[in-house]
């Protein structure tokens, strides 16, 4: 039995309903540091996406699954611009949200174990790569892609090198790889399940990707080490 209650989906609920929060949604992390976490970032619009999620959204093609949707920001966005677009989400407060928001098409599942469905574009923005948890998390994501993309299919994602908070926080490096990292949500003094989060830097993204068959381009880069990537399959002649 899991005892552990989905508080990021509480906290959303409330954010949903009241637009505010009595108290704030505390992200604790593997490095020693709790922050508060803007909930009003999941319901934002248009007017409030980075570049280079409006970059990644204009590279959408043909029929879309946005992995990881949250509340539908995104998915809403594509929607009203006639894509075949659908929300893969697992929390299923986030996915009873995203109806409520007049997303369409909604799936409530973990990515790993989504089968026999096929997509030209994955989306995953707001880190969502960051799922895969580790480097052999991602391999699997990789792998597991394959599965779910059309021919002429195209995984587009953003990540972020985190070397910085190693220097920032002056903690030390730790024995796994260091984008490799473990949070748990608070929300009310209730703690929701642990999990981990992959922030991947360029070269070693470049070097999985090649290593698994896929051809990576970087298309974007921000002021805060974050990135913009799109991978297709390598074509085997």
């Amino acid at each position: 039995m899991n005892m552990h209650r989905d508080v990021y989906g509480e906290a959303l609920v409330e954010y949903f309903e009241k637009q505010q929060l009595a108290s704030p949604l505390y992200l604790h992390s593997s490095y020693g540091d709790i922050e508060e976490m803007p909930v009003e970032v999941f319901f934002r619009d248009e007017e409030d996406f980075p570049e280079l999620e409006f970059i990644a959204l204009s590279l959408c093609d043909g029929k879309v699954l946005d992995v990881g949707a949250g509340v539908g920001s995104h998915v809403l966005y594509l929607q009203q611009r006639d894509f075949d677009v659908t929300a893969l989400e697992k929390s299923e407060t986030a996915c009873r949200i995203m109806q409520q928001r007049g997303v369409q098409k909604i799936i409530t599942e973990d990515f790993f174990n989504l089968k026999n469905q096929q997509f030209d574009t994955l989306l995953f923005l707001m880190n969502g790569i960051g799922l895969a948890g580790t480097l052999e998390g991602f391999r699997k994501l990789l792998a597991h892609s394959k599965t779910l993309l059309t021919d002429r299919g195209q995984l587009l994602f953003d990540s972020s090198d985190i070397s910085y908070l190693y220097e920032q926080y002056r903690i030390p490096r730790p024995d796994h790889y260091f984008g490799e990292i473990g949070y748990q949500y608070e929300f009310k003094g209730a703690k929701g399940e642990p999990f981990k989060w992959l922030y991947i830097d360029q070269d070693t993204l470049i070097k999985i990707g090649r290593e698994e068959g896929w051809v990576v381009q970087i298309l974007f880069e921000d002021d805060n080490d974050q990135y913009l990537v799109r991978m297709e399959p390598r074509k085997s002649f």
